[in-house]
């Protein structure tokens, strides 16, 4: 592709009647779909390097947060900036060969897709959404355009998404599919990011040839595996947010038109369509309102597997129960991300993670489809002892996860009947003590305990 200098021009972007077109009810299979799984997968995965410094909005100083970036999915940007851990990691490791060797490297050799799919079914996932190209362009199909750049004909020689996609549908998943549109480093190499500004403007392509390019990866994405989720990253190209040929608003057309069932999400620019938003760890706060939101994080820091993350950087199954709760009570969805190694195979402490959850989830699941925030006025959150509130039609649910064991928790939620409540799946023992319902939770439960009240 040519130099982005040299191919600024920009269409007539589309007007705001011309967005507003596309809005539509959001489908029955989200409205009542509580639980994905994100899979950040490539050749980032090979060194499996990052600084777990924090999550995502916790750290205020953006030469910080990129110098010692803990996402592991970042390596390519991180090991450019000068004096960065990551580029002398790189240094010592790997001596500094160029980034694209990492893909050479990665063989997928104990890849099971069939196996991926079950253990997130069975961790009680709706959807799963696997990226198909970051930041670093590298393509996990065999995408147009890329010439062998991409995971078919270099690195894995397979259609790592094909795979994917066959096997999640197989397990009665939904799939979406992941595509950064904001950013490609490889046929944008624009200098290293250093700044969240860069990221979001200045140093993101937004030319018409890039536009068309992006274009064509997620309409052949829509045309091979008709994904029911379209999860761009960071934004779209300027010049392709029209509704002409190679335009964005003809892309969300045909994809609806190709998926009746699809969504997409919020980052495609902010003047643009969207069917729901998304907020990530702790940052984008404000996304997280309305009837269509989503959460994302990975069980540690990073999003692409980091081999110096342990134990003590990473969320257990109880933890990952308590935030989705959470998420839930206030009208959300989560988005959990996996990052698998190169080989192929799930890491030990995020497999236990999801298998853990999955135990609790075979009793918790039914309780979160369908839910919605509860009125303030019959009861609200509390932090200690961890209280949640979900309204579930004819009833109430109380999730009840103190972080002591064998706790004693106090309930008082307005106008419910006490002597009506009953504990689902076992955990602990309800009693009402001077007209207040006392909640004696045991120390082996793997999440919140719940507790029905009739309406």
């Amino acid at each position: 592709m040519s130099d982005p200098q040299t191919t600024t021009q920009i269409q007539d972007h589309a007007t705001a009647e011309e967005w507003s077109s596309l809005n539509r009810e959001l489908p029955e299979w989200f409205r009542n779909a509580p639980f994905g799984i994100f899979i950040h997968w490539g050749a980032y995965s090979v060194p499996a390097w990052a600084e777990p410094i924090g999550a995502l909005g916790t750290i205020e100083d953006d030469r910080e947060w990129f110098t010692h970036n803990p996402y592991a999915e970042w390596y390519m940007n991180t090991t450019r900036i000068d004096g960065s851990p990551a580029q002398q990691h790189h240094q010592e490791v790997y001596n500094g060969i160029p980034y694209d060797e990492l893909l050479d490297q990665w063989h997928a050799e104990k890849f099971d897709s069939h196996a991926w799919a079950e253990l997130f079914k069975a961790a009680g996932a709706d959807y799963v959404v696997p990226t198909t190209k970051h930041h670093d362009g590298i393509a996990l199909w065999d995408a147009p355009g890329t010439g062998e750049r991409n995971v078919v004909h270099r690195g894995p020689q397979q259609d790592l998404i094909g795979a994917i996609a066959e096997a999640v549908k197989d397990h009665g998943m939904h799939l979406g599919l992941y595509y950064s549109g904001g950013l490609d480093w490889h046929v944008r190499p624009f200098p290293p990011h250093v700044t969240s500004e860069s990221v979001h403007d200045t140093s993101r392509p937004k030319d018409a040839e890039y536009a068309q390019y992006a274009y064509d990866h997620v309409a052949d994405l829509v045309n091979r595996y008709r994904p029911e989720i379209l999860w761009n990253d960071i934004e779209w190209p300027d010049a392709g947010k029209h509704f002409g040929p190679g335009g964005l608003g003809r892309l969300f057309k045909d994809f609806y038109a190709a998926v009746p069932t699809g969504v997409v999400n919020d980052r495609w620019g902010e003047t643009t369509h969207r069917d729901y938003s998304t907020s990530e760890y702790e940052h984008f706060k404000q996304a997280e309102s309305g009837n269509a939101w989503e959460n994302c994080r990975g069980i540690g820091f990073s999003f692409g597997y980091n081999q110096v993350e342990g134990p003590e950087q990473s969320m257990t199954g109880q933890e990952i129960a308590r935030h989705l709760t959470d998420v839930v009570s206030r009208g959300g969805r989560f988005l959990l991300n996996i990052g698998p190694k190169a080989d192929g195979t799930i890491p030990d402490i995020q497999r236990k993670a999801l298998t853990d959850l999955g135990a609790w989830m075979t009793t918790a699941k039914p309780y979160l489809v369908g839910a919605k925030p509860l009125e303030a006025a019959i009861a609200g959150p509390q932090d200690s002892p961890w209280v949640r509130w979900v309204d579930h039609g004819p009833q109430v649910i109380a999730f009840v996860d103190p972080l002591e064991t064998a706790a004693q928790v106090v309930l008082e939620p307005s106008g419910l009947p006490l002597d009506q409540a009953t504990l689902e799946g076992g955990g602990g023992e309800l009693h009402i003590v001077d007209g207040q319902l006392l909640v004696r939770i045991s120390d082996d439960r793997k999440g919140p305990v719940m507790i029905r009240f009739p309406r």
